[in-house]
């Protein structure tokens, strides 16, 4: 079965950390780019990071720049993506993506 499943997610404090994860299954991990994208509450789906096929290239949304760094480890078939400094504005709906295959999202809440 083609899947993205995504893990990680939770309640943190503004100013900590949290790690993402994102396995995928049922196609060859290595031959795709793979994305971020986050969806607060009331807002549309936004990009947050993507990364190459050997994860030689990366790009990031200007709101995460220096904070969130976006990985993956071809043989574990895994995304990453470490989140640090992290404010209440990245309250989100985290999705792992690869072209039009969605993941069912991780919650990542920031809050005191």
């Amino acid at each position: 079965q083609v899947q993205l499943v995504e893990s990680g997610g939770g309640l943190v404090q503004p100013g900590g950390s949290l790690r993402l994860s994102c396995v995928a299954s049922g196609f060859i991990f290595s031959n795709y780019g793979m994305s971020w994208y986050r969806q607060a509450p009331g807002k549309g789906r936004e990009l947050v990071a993507t990364i190459s096929t050997i994860g030689t290239g990366t790009n990031y949304a200007d709101p995460v720049k220096g904070r969130f760094t976006i990985s993956r480890d071809n043989a574990k078939r895994t995304l990453y993506l470490q989140m640090n400094s992290l404010k209440p504005e990245d309250t989100a709906v985290y999705y792992c993506n690869r072209q039009l295959l969605w993941g069912q999202g991780t919650q990542v809440t920031v809050s005191s």
